[in-house]
């Protein structure tokens, strides 16, 4: 079975509009977004776009604010600052990733904790480790969102995570062992270091793959009947095409398929739902 996130993501988006109304009725304006992107990073520029159209979509006031590729630590912060002390702001994005001179993790420090809908400042992510978290990573929460709204049950599976960035592998394997409602679940966090990795993926019955690379993962490391979630988006060459390119995921697909009793496609599957998730965060920051 195909996991749509493009329909899934549709519905919560139609659901959130119907609740920012609501909330810019209350506050007497809309919620506020601001983006703050540095440099011209084409894959970022995609995604800022698609940001600011969801915005628009949900009834969120999206600014995006632009730095040119020289732009210094210091200019950041002090935009970041601004943002912080304007109480019309109600959430804050610094859309990664950043030109090499400057020190991400740093500048994210700087946003307002109950700004950060991105959930990446120390903070934020020491309340969802505690488990009681303020805003999510808005990946993860689309991970978790598709897999409740498709029905699947974690409690007691054995769910491997191959990938441990900050932004998803992490978070998602914390919030999945966790004791929160649909969690539970045994996770296994694999890696670039882990030693043979089919020994861990072929046992999981729910397998989410976030490696940033193509077709890391194929048919014949999964157990037949698993739930398999691609988190990849990359670029390969295909001539057939009028781009010169087409995208596939971190799974190969056509071989996966044919083993997962479920599977995300790429493009149309989490993608589409950390758009939402992160609109989600928006509306939650208008009530802190």
């Amino acid at each position: 079975m195909l996991i749509d996130g493009k329909q899934i993501s549709k519905k919560i988006m139609e659901e959130l509009s119907s609740e920012i109304k609501t909330i810019t009725s209350k506050l007497g304006r809309a919620p506020y977004l601001s983006i703050i992107l540095i440099g011209n990073n084409p894959a970022s520029e995609v995604y800022v776009r698609e940001k600011l159209k969801a915005c628009k979509y949900v009834g969120i006031f999206g600014n995006l604010t632009r730095f040119d590729s020289s732009a210094s630590e210091e200019e950041i912060e002090s935009d970041i600052k601004k943002k912080n002390d304007n109480k019309d702001v109600d959430g804050i994005l610094l859309q990664l990733p950043l030109p090499d001179h400057l020190d991400s993790e740093k500048l994210i420090e700087f946003i307002d904790p109950n700004k950060d809908v991105d959930g990446l400042t120390t903070e934020n992510i020491g309340l969802l480790v505690s488990g009681n978290p303020r805003f999510v990573p808005a990946t993860p929460l689309g991970i978790i969102e598709l897999i409740n709204r498709m029905g699947v049950e974690l409690k007691g599976r054995n769910v491997v995570i191959v990938g441990r960035s900050k932004i998803v592998g992490r978070p998602l394997s914390i919030i999945m062992s966790g004791k929160g409602a649909n969690s539970n679940a045994t996770v296994t966090l694999c890696h670039s270091w882990t030693s043979n990795l089919i020994d861990f993926t072929s046992q999981a019955d729910v397998l989410i793959v976030s490696t940033g690379s193509a077709n890391t993962i194929n048919g014949s490391m999964i157990k037949k009947g698993a739930i398999v979630i691609d988190v990849g988006i990359n670029k390969i060459e295909d001539q057939t095409k009028k781009s010169g390119y087409r995208l596939v995921g971190d799974v190969d697909f056509d071989s996966a398929k044919t083993k997962a009793s479920m599977i995300t496609p790429v493009p149309g599957g989490v993608g589409p739902m950390t758009i939402a998730m992160l609109m989600k965060n928006v509306s939650l920051s208008t009530k802190l």
